[in-house]
């Protein structure tokens, strides 16, 4: 029996068809009373780089639940081994957990080959773990150390996939902190200036995104060291609004003189009330 194959004409452009069928799944289910589930947002800067001797990891300390502000100085800046540290972004029990089973595991490994840890077999684990669960586990990664092959840096994703770069970020402020290092990022940079440079990636992180703020934390790794600077600088000063370049600073406390604001009408109205009990609570505000 002969087969006849035609050619079909390519046609440029995009292809909408999964909107349509998209759009037709969701009419569906919401006849039914249900509607599709929605991308989960998450808020984070966090970021690393490669310089001479070593390697710089830096992360805001903001932990929001949905638009609350539900933590103002955690940790994201997690121990892997005594040579590698991790900073992560996304859920953060995923985070917390995913970074203690693999730093678990790496001791055990550590203990078995009676040497340290290489960086490679940790962003290894990692991944693997992260693509068993098809990126069900909400952690976005950046690692960091140092071993005997000198300093590495990676990002990980949660479906399981890597980069291995001398910069990198993640998180919901990474736009504007990879704006930073493609601006003024060289290679062989020594340590004080890429500490600088993290810092004020973290810092266009921290002002351009809600889900950043509070504090940037650095943990310095190198050869035998680490230092994990723990608040390296607070970006976000109460009270006062900074404008993060030189040539434009402006400094307010938003206190304005009486009269500023024009009042058209005033209304008194008087309430007969009994204070039966009066206590004052202070609220914290560190």
């Amino acid at each position: 029996m002969a087969t006849v194959a035609v050619s079909r004409l390519l046609v440029g452009g995009f292809s909408f068809e999964n909107c349509r069928r998209n759009a037709l799944v969701e009419g569906e289910v919401r006849k039914v009373g249900y509607g599709l589930p929605a991308a989960r947002k998450t808020g984070t800067t966090i970021c690393g780089v490669v310089y001479k001797d070593g390697v710089v990891l830096g992360a805001d300390t903001r932990a929001t639940e949905g638009m609350v502000v539900a933590d103002k100085n955690c940790s994201k800046i997690h121990y892997i081994s005594p040579n590698i540290y991790c900073c992560g972004a996304g859920t953060a029990a995923d985070t917390e957990m995913t970074t203690q089973i693999i730093s678990s595991n790496l001791e055990l490994h550590s203990l078995s080959t009676g040497r340290l840890p290489r960086v490679a077999t940790a962003s290894r684990m990692l991944k693997q773990m992260l693509f068993r669960y098809q990126g069900y586990i909400g952690a976005a990664l950046v690692l960091g150390g140092v071993d005997c092959h000198g300093p590495h840096l990676y990002s990980i994703y949660p479906h399981g996939s890597t980069d291995k770069l001398p910069y990198v970020t993640m998180g919901s402020g990474s736009l504007a902190a990879m704006a930073v290092f493609e601006d003024r990022y060289k290679p062989d940079m020594e340590e004080e200036e890429a500490k600088r440079l993290v810092r004020d990636a973290i810092a266009a992180g921290i002002f351009s995104d809600l889900g950043s703020g509070s504090n940037i934390d650095l943990c310095v790794i190198t050869k035998g060291k680490v230092d994990y600077i723990r608040p390296h600088d607070e970006a976000n000063k109460k009270g006062v609004r900074e404008k993060e370049h030189e040539v434009m600073q402006l400094a307010g406390d938003y206190k304005y003189k009486r009269g500023t604001t024009g009042v058209l009408t005033k209304v008194e109205t008087p309430l007969d009330l009994e204070v039966v009990e009066e206590y004052v609570q202070t609220m914290d505000t560190s």
